[in-house]
């Protein structure tokens, strides 16, 4: 999907997270936060300046953010992303950069993509016990979020759902 985004056959991608991941997607012109007033780990200062970033990508870029009132974490994200943008203009004017939108191969995002998927298989082909498979695993995936690489916890979460559910299967069939 994120391709044929990035390619143009579709306008509108509609994701949850989806912008934080560290994909780079140039295209990417407007970032709309939903209830972005709910205080949350994914609505903390950090996350929201993350998502705000993406857009930033983009010369023509906006975020738009909907909430009932402003947070703390809004505000904080806001003057962060204010003065970001005056820093930048004052370097750009200093040094006569006139911003271009970036140009990227569009297979660039795919290659990314295929890299996490790389960096998660095999490990389960470790020829430790599969208790201990799963905690390391574990460990990966916390600190995954921890770096805010939720598409990569993500699917290290399903690969542990996947080793408990073959664990409880070889239980039931009477197998260690």
């Amino acid at each position: 999907m994120l391709t044929e985004l990035r390619a143009g056959r579709f306008d509108v991608l509609v994701g949850i997270n989806l912008l934080r991941e560290g994909l780079d997607l140039p295209e990417v012109s407007l970032v709309a936060v939903f209830d972005a007033d709910k205080q949350g780990f994914l609505r903390s200062a950090t996350s929201l300046i993350q998502t705000i970033g993406r857009a930033a990508r983009n010369v023509s870029g906006e975020v738009h953010l909907y909430a009932d009132r402003e947070t703390d974490a809004m505000k904080q994200a806001i003057d962060e992303t204010n003065r970001r943008r005056e820093t930048q203009v004052a370097y750009n004017l200093e040094h006569g950069i006139d911003p271009t939108p970036i140009r990227k191969r569009i297979a660039d995002i795919t290659e990314t993509l295929a890299r996490e998927v790389y960096d998660t298989e095999g490990l389960t082909d470790l020829d430790d016990d599969v208790e201990v498979v799963i905690d390391k695993l574990t460990e990966q995936m916390i600190a995954a979020a921890e770096e805010l690489k939720f598409e990569l916890a993500a699917r290290l979460r399903d690969e542990i759902h996947d080793l408990k559910k073959q664990v409880r299967s070889a239980r039931e069939l009477g197998k260690p």
